[in-house]
């Protein structure tokens, strides 16, 4: 989400930001408590708003927390159950934040109930202005009141927006969140989204568990909509980041769009190989209650989660880049190695990775497994590759022979 989703709530939003800044004006980026260690590998789990934007309500909290813990996701590794921008409509006398109550009449702490019966986790959206990107009361200069609440609630997860923010600065507005969070007796996973305007991975490690790189994503190859990106855009972004990720603090691209249908199968079978080697939070779009089988398959689809999930935590990077070809490398924990040929052209193409690519010499044999086929091949040397679609890839985990 974005400021220009509610340019009438401008003035408001200044008139609002005023009456809180004094709030903030003598706060310290000291962080006293350490940031809980509750993000080792990547966030997996589903969010409202690529699907459902503001059209979010109890019972499609519970449809999809049903759908996840049913359908072979949370086998697979995703457990949050995250409610987008939109579930809040006002405060109470205190200046409690308070659910829609027409959306959600039984309130936030039976729905968190109903999903942790689930064996999932549960998580909010809340932002740093006075409003949120959909005009919902924001949690600047209540950031410790919220977070008190969440943690009464039983919230494990938060997004943290960057709408109607006026001139606050970035890092010290998370910073203040991040210090509520550690205070409120809860852990909770701090999902920052300031849209990697004030670059994020130089200072948002100590502070969140994961940070937005970019604007929002949306369904399609490439292009740009207002101010959102295809998924190759937002892979472009992605490539001068790596060295900042690891466990416990995560380079976040946006959340996935398998299964919206702005893209082909086999498209989507890229954006989830290429996310998993950018050991990106996993964090579908779609409506799980409906997912045909592509849309199940891909995004249960172990191998490949696996290599997001790695221990070791590095983040993927890309190795070569020639026109529309391009091969992107990951190490993995024990010495293995993750890779994907990516051909972003419009007619099949024949590719290769060399060894050199992987810091190995021609002569090491390993195991190549492919990823999406399944096909293992043994005592490899020197390279591997194949045929890649157009717009599709080829990617295999690849286990040197000792």
């Amino acid at each position: 989400m974005h400021p220009l989703v509610q340019r009438a709530a401008h003035a408001i939003t200044l008139l609002a930001f005023v009456a809180t800044a004094s709030v903030h004006a003598h706060e310290t980026l000291k962080l006293e408590a350490p940031k809980p260690l509750i993000a080792p590998t990547p966030p997996m789990g589903w969010n409202s708003w690529n699907k459902f934007a503001c059209n979010v309500s109890e019972q499609l909290i519970r449809q999809q927390a049903d759908a996840m813990a049913a359908s072979g996701m949370k086998d697979a590794g995703y457990q949050y159950i995250v409610i987008d921008d939109c579930w809040q409509n006002s405060r109470d006398a205190e200046g409690n934040i308070v659910a829609d109550p027409e959306r959600f009449p039984s309130g936030i702490k039976a729905l968190a109930d109903y999903v942790h019966s689930k064996g999932l986790k549960f998580g909010l959206y809340s932002d740093a202005g006075a409003l949120t990107c959909g005009g919902r009361p924001g949690s600047a200069g209540r950031e410790f009141q919220d977070a008190r609440q969440y943690a009464k609630w039983g919230v494990d997860y938060l997004k943290y927006d960057w709408c109607h923010t006026g001139p606050r600065n970035a890092e010290a507005a998370y910073t203040i969140m991040a210090k509520a969070l550690r205070e409120s007796g809860r852990d909770i996973v701090l999902s920052i989204c300031e849209w990697g305007n004030n670059q994020p991975e130089r200072w948002a490690q100590p502070v969140g568990h994961l940070w937005r790189t970019t604007g929002d994503i949306y369904d399609a190859w490439e292009g740009q909509k207002d101010w959102s990106h295809g998924m190759t855009n937002i892979l472009d972004m992605q490539v001068e980041r790596a060295a900042h990720a690891g466990p416990n603090g995560w380079n976040d691209p946006d959340m996935l769009e398998v299964g919206n249908g702005g893209m082909t199968t086999t498209e989507y079978e890229s954006h989830f190989s290429l996310w998993a080697m950018l050991a990106a939070p996993l964090i579908a779009g779609n409506d799980l209650s409906k997912m045909d089988a592509d849309t199940l398959r891909i995004l249960t689809n172990k191998d490949v989660i696996a290599v997001d999930q790695d221990p070791l935590g590095k983040q993927g990077r890309r190795a070569l880049k020639e026109g529309d070809l391009e091969v992107w490398v990951r190490p993995l924990q024990g010495g293995e190695y993750a890779a994907v040929l990516l051909n972003r052209g419009k007619t099949p193409a024949d590719m290769k990775l060399g060894w050199d690519r992987l810091g190995l010499p021609a002569s090491q044999k390993a195991t190549v497994k492919d990823l999406w086929s399944k096909k293992v091949t043994k005592n490899v040397s020197g390279s591997y590759g194949g045929t890649v679609a157009p717009h599709g890839v080829i990617m295999v985990r690849i286990t040197p022979v000792p």
